[in-house]
């Protein structure tokens, strides 16, 4: 599975694109190097038998053993006479070695043997023979070289050393990924905030050319929007200032003008439609009412609410498990729960009941009405501004706005807003909000 993060989709391409390199390194090095590395070592081995033969040959015979002493003593070299019946293990099967024999051979014959055990006794050994002036007296011999002498001692040490190199190289490549990853981190962080309809803090313009623009040109989107909201703000509240003073004379000519009570009661009616919408207007326009977080128990709030209705002649059903004590904007919080209720009984004309507890570590309120629901395909739509349902929840004398101001407030306050069909008919309105910390 692919990794999703920009980061680690750098780093790992960086990490491929270095381990390849080193790859092709070595095998062009190892390419070159066996070459020249058979030939030094096939050359080596040449003269340490060249010169064990010449001493053997020109030392006296009386030193002679003296002489072998010295050479396994000092150099290492050990000497041992050849017999057909010698248990030998061959040497490894390496393009180096295939090179080191091919060298010796042809210079020191064709019948030169080599082993990489002789009797149990490991080494690097290589036959040679002493040629007599009889051939009778015709003589092989086994030479014992030390393994270090031919092969290199330290091949897994430099692999090692290769195998930090190239970490320090990569931990320096994720250094680098992460310093360009980490104002992406926080632009992502600041465009949610600007989801939640916040105004996120100013992000650094320094930096990359690229990283600084991107990041100017954010800020100055997010000023821009917030600039159009306070614009929206003082917008609608003119409306309203405009609009609901002739709306009150409107309704006070009706009520004078002396027409058949049922024709002032629809236009009664008409005229407070208006103002409702009006109202809504106002409410959607309001981020948070100048109102700061505070610790709130939703169960309370859930028993005072019931305790409202219940005077109105719509008692609610409460029910309360576990903790419901969340950080919230209680007025904002309170008008966005009152939204769903006063929704609730306009679709079912019956009050709907509260639920308050807690799931996965987040406390929840919600409400549960048996009205004709919401489709779970169309749950996100209707949250969304002006958006009416006409098969299931409609309200063509409404604004649309309902939802879209529950979802505002909550996202808010950093909660989420869920709708979803209740078993058995109806619709389940959930607000989850984050605990307030303990203290």
């Amino acid at each position: 599975m692919s990794p999703r993060t920009l980061l680690w989709r750098i780093f790992l391409l960086v990490a491929v694109l270095m381990l390849a390199s080193v790859a092709v390194w070595s095998a062009i090095f190892s390419h070159f190097d066996q070459a020249s590395r058979g030939r030094q070592t096939a050359q080596t081995v040449v003269s340490i038998i060249n010169l064990t033969r010449t001493a053997l040959l020109n030392a006296d015979p009386a030193l002679r053993k003296d002489l072998l002493l010295d050479l396994a003593t000092l150099e290492g070299i050990r000497i041992y006479p050849a017999e057909d019946d010698d248990k030998t293990t061959p040497l490894d099967d390496t393009a180096v070695l295939r090179r080191v024999i091919e060298d010796v051979r042809l210079q020191l014959g064709a019948d030169t043997r080599f082993a990489s055990s002789w009797e149990g006794l490991t080494g690097f050994w290589v036959s040679f023979r002493i040629k007599g002036d009889d051939p009778a007296d015709n003589a092989e011999f086994w030479v014992m070289l030390p393994s270090e002498r031919v092969m290199r001692p330290h091949a897994l040490e430099w692999m090692w050393w290769g195998a930090a190199a190239l970490c320090l190289a990569m931990l320096g490549a994720y250094m680098i990924v992460s310093r360009l990853n980490r104002p992406l981190k926080a632009m992502a962080a600041a465009a949610r905030t600007v989801g939640r309809g916040e105004m996120p803090p100013r992000l650094s313009e320094s930096g990359p050319t690229e990283l600084a623009d991107l990041a100017h040109a954010f800020n100055q989107m997010s000023h821009d929007l917030q600039q159009l909201d306070a614009d929206r703000a003082l917008i609608l509240a003119g409306v309203s200032h405009d609009l609901r003073t002739p709306l009150a004379r409107l309704r006070l000519g009706v009520e004078m003008c002396g027409a058949d009570p049922a024709d002032v009661d629809a236009m009664v009616s008409d005229i407070e439609d208006m103002d409702r919408i009006i109202g809504q207007f106002l409410e959607f326009s309001r981020v948070d009412g100048g109102e700061t977080l505070a610790p709130l128990d939703l169960a309370a709030l859930a028993d005072e609410l019931s305790a409202l209705y219940a005077r109105r002649g719509f008692p609610l059903t409460v029910r309360s498990s576990g903790t419901s004590l969340v950080t919230a904007r209680p007025q904002a919080l309170r008008r966005a729960i009152t939204n769903l209720i006063e929704n609730a009984i306009t679709y079912t004309g019956a009050a709907p009941e509260l639920e308050t507890g807690s799931t996965g570590g987040r406390p929840f309120i919600r409400v549960l009405d048996r009205g004709p629901g919401i489709p779970a395909s169309e749950t996100e739509r209707v949250k969304r501004p002006f958006t009416r349902l006409e098969s299931a929840r409609s309200n063509t004398k409404g604004s649309g706005l309902g939802l879209a101001i529950v979802d505002r407030i909550v996202r808010g306050q950093h909660g989420e807003f869920r709708l979803s069909p209740r078993e058995g008919g109806g619709l389940d309105a959930c607000i989850l909000l984050p605990a307030a910390p303990k203290t």
